[in-house]
């Protein structure tokens, strides 16, 4: 039985056209750019299928587009695959897709969150503060030496991610990076400036980090689904509450995705799945730890192999939540504290047979709920909540819960609007 983990990319995934196929072919990928969009107040899919480069390297429609793009790819990977990953982790930016598909997140916090970091990174790159230069084919040791000796009163370079033990990626002000660059290249090492980028993951970015900080600490985060691992310390996060700080600190720490891809081979991880437009995290999988699977759900050919590989010897997808059936889950696993036991059983007990009948239906039908169904057990969902006396904040967040594990924020947004069930 495959161990999986799901991997989510940052900055230089993007390019004119990620994510088109998936729009085309899935609604639940159409719905995911449009709630994005209302959010975000850019149209985010006409910025991906048919903008200019120039204009989606921009950070502050970058990062929200990326963040689209991998959470449309994660949604199709659910309603197609479905099966759920023993961890996931992402790059960089990516770390805010992976929260946000584990639940811990809801994705329209993610949105406004991307954005405002997005905005903060390309005032550094407008300015000239400095920038960002991928180093291959030497030693991560040798560049973390050439920081220490080319830093000085000119300026600041340091190892911004270690993506392998022969890539690093190096942040700093444009002079030293300069320095370094040439002197990577005096050691037939390569180098890849990144376009439109920041020096993320360095002190130069400290202030921004507080900010950053301020406005993490106005959002609620939910329980994990599954284990995220953390860019900063390698490890899962283990408690929500870790969220705003580690997020902080990956501003001006760097990247240790190496240490994050051996943690997946130390716990049994058999397949990582990059939930991004182009194949560009598996790479690093293949260097890192040549023993583990590695599939990129973005590239056409891949995702059908991936499809074909579980739905094979008569398997079918299992375990794809819809609506219908987080209500069931949640209507049993939310706290009592109504001990009246006429009101329980008409307010709790009854309402669950009718939704469990609603689910009946959909399952006699062979088919995917219907808004109206949806609508329905939601509706039974807050009765249920009402009667068993549940405080209205874990109300709001068990429906974020419920929505962005499903997917149809934009299917239901009319209702949710109206009745205002704590969806942000």
């Amino acid at each position: 039985m495959e161990k999986i983990a799901l991997l989510f990319p940052g900055q230089g995934s993007q390019y004119v056209g990620m994510g088109k196929s998936f729009y085309d072919q899935y609604s639940i990928a159409k719905q995911t750019y449009e709630e994005a969009s209302d959010v975000a107040g850019v149209d985010l899919a006409k910025l991906c299928f048919e903008g200019s480069l120039s204009e989606l390297n921009q950070n502050e429609n970058m990062q929200p587009a990326l963040l689209a793009t991998n959470v449309a790819a994660f949604r199709v990977y659910m309603e197609e695959v479905g099966i759920r990953p023993q961890f996931c982790a992402g790059h960089s930016m990516g770390e805010y897709s992976a929260l946000v598909c584990s639940g811990a997140m809801t994705f329209s916090d993610a949105v406004r969150i991307t954005k405002l970091r997005g905005a903060m990174m390309q005032i550094h790159i407008d300015r000239g503060t400095g920038s960002m230069t991928i180093m291959d084919g030497i030693d991560a040791s040798i560049v973390e030496q050439l920081c220490e000796q080319y830093s000085g009163e000119q300026g600041v370079a340091v190892v911004s991610c270690y993506n392998s033990p022969t890539q690093a990626a190096v942040s700093g002000h444009q002079y030293v990076l300069e320095e370094i660059e040439a002197a990577v290249l005096d050691a037939d090492g390569q180098v890849t400036p990144l376009m439109s980028s920041a020096p993320i993951h360095s002190s130069l970015m400290a202030e921004d980090a507080e900010r950053l900080g301020q406005e993490l600490a106005k959002y609620s985060y939910n329980m994990f689904k599954w284990p995220v691992l953390s860019n900063v310390t390698g490890q899962p996060y283990g408690d929500v509450e870790r969220i705003p700080g580690l997020l902080t600190d990956q501003m001006v720490k760097p990247v240790q995705w190496t240490r994050i891809l051996q943690y997946l081979e130390r716990f049994g991880v058999t397949l990582a799945i990059e939930m991004g437009p182009k194949n560009v995290l598996n790479k690093l999988t293949k260097t890192n730890c040549p023993d583990i699977n590695s599939l990129c759900f973005g590239e056409k050919a891949e995702r059908q192999k991936l499809i074909s590989m579980f739905q094979s010897d008569g398997k079918k997808k299992k375990g794809v939540p819809t609506v219908i059936t987080k209500c069931l889950a949640i209507a049993v696993a939310t706290p009592n504290q109504n001990w009246d036991e006429a009101e329980y059983q008409q307010g709790v007990v009854q309402r669950y047979k009718r939704i469990q009948a609603i689910q009946e239906q959909v399952e006699n039908a062979g088919d995917k709920p219907s808004k109206e169904q949806m609508i329905e057990a939601l509706e039974l969902l807050k009765g249920i909540f009402e009667t068993k006396k549940l405080p209205v904040k874990e109300r709001n967040q068990w429906m974020n819960h419920i929505i962005d594990d499903t997917g149809h924020y934009y299917e239901l947004a009319e209702y949710l609007v109206h009745e205002a069930v704590g969806v942000k």
